[in-house]
């Protein structure tokens, strides 16, 4: 029997609960710790939380914590550095895999990058997502950040980007960046026009960033081997560093590079979220070529 992927509002207290859980998992793997172990840690009854993670997931804790091994992790690198040779090869811009989001990145020109935004209006706002609040800016041309509140709140978002835009007019739009949330974290369209980011960054940045969308939808790679797709295979340290100052989380999909050890390495948003995202895209991945098998 496939398994089913159960349309849900967005809701932090749950996400906040199945962070806690998968951090107890990641920590006590080796124990292989029982349903009601987790549930006891998390102060819900067995029937509750494996009802809740599995909603939220699509599977169960104990095939969850599957996804997020080495053993796991060694075999997904081997086969998205398989994905994106074939690419090269073949001269696509990217997998081409149906379940991809269609995602164009678009370098702010050096004046705006000079200027600090002078003309320019971004408005943001701050909505649920499967992983908790986030906080999304837009300017008129595409998404300029994405950013999960798990480790700042709205007020310091904010405070960030009108210091990173000081002469930009900056406008609090709920209503206005809602849409843009539901296309990103609820997708019902194939030919739909693509989300468009208007990123600025370094040449190199910029060169990082396109790299990363070429990575599939639930694929993993490694620091080095994104050097390497990018022509710059001493670079890694330096891919690293471009990967720390994305400002589209998610998006531009920085979570889906790690170790060559199969290890997680750092994450700017903390490896919980990374862990959550690897895990909840690797399960809809499976139900996603289940459905087209």
């Amino acid at each position: 029997m496939k398994p089913v992927i159960e349309a849900t509002a967005y809701d932090g207290e749950t996400y906040e609960c199945i962070t806690r859980a998968i951090a107890f998992m990641r920590q006590n793997h080796l124990n292989q710790p029982d349903l009601k172990t987790i549930a006891q840690y998390v102060h819900l009854s067995e029937y509750h939380f494996q009802r809740l993670f599995t909603k939220w997931a699509g599977i169960s804790p104990k095939r969850f914590l599957q996804y997020l091994t080495v053993e796991y992790a060694k075999s997904k690198i081997a086969e998205t550095k398989s994905i994106l040779e074939l690419t090269v090869d073949t001269g696509l811009s990217s997998p081409g895999r149906l379940h991809d989001l269609f995602v164009k990145l678009e370098a702010m020109s050096p004046g705006e990058f000079k200027t600090a935004g002078a003309g320019l209006q971004i408005r943001y706002g701050v909505h649920e997502s499967p992983f908790g609040h986030c906080f999304i800016a837009t300017t008129a041309r595409g998404i300029c950040n994405l950013h999960f509140l798990n480790t700042i709140d709205e007020k310091t978002a904010e405070h960030h980007l009108r210091k990173e835009w000081a002469k930009a007019e900056i406008i609090r739009d709920r209503q206005g960046t809602r849409e843009i949330c539901d296309r990103i974290f609820q997708p019902v369209a194939t030919n739909s026009s693509p989300l468009v980011l208007h990123v600025k960054g370094t040449n190199f940045q910029i060169q990082v960033w396109r790299a990363l969308l070429r990575i599939p939808f639930g694929g993993i790679a490694t620091y080095q081997g994104l050097a390497q797709l990018m022509g710059r295979p001493t670079a890694a340290r330096a891919v690293g560093n471009a990967l720390g100052n994305n400002p589209v989380v998610y998006l531009i999909p920085c979570h889906r590079v790690i170790r060559e050890s199969g290890e997680m390495g750092g994450y700017r948003w903390g490896l919980e979220l990374k862990a959550a995202l690897l895990g909840w895209e690797a399960s809809r991945n499976q139900y996603l070529e289940q459905e087209r098998a």
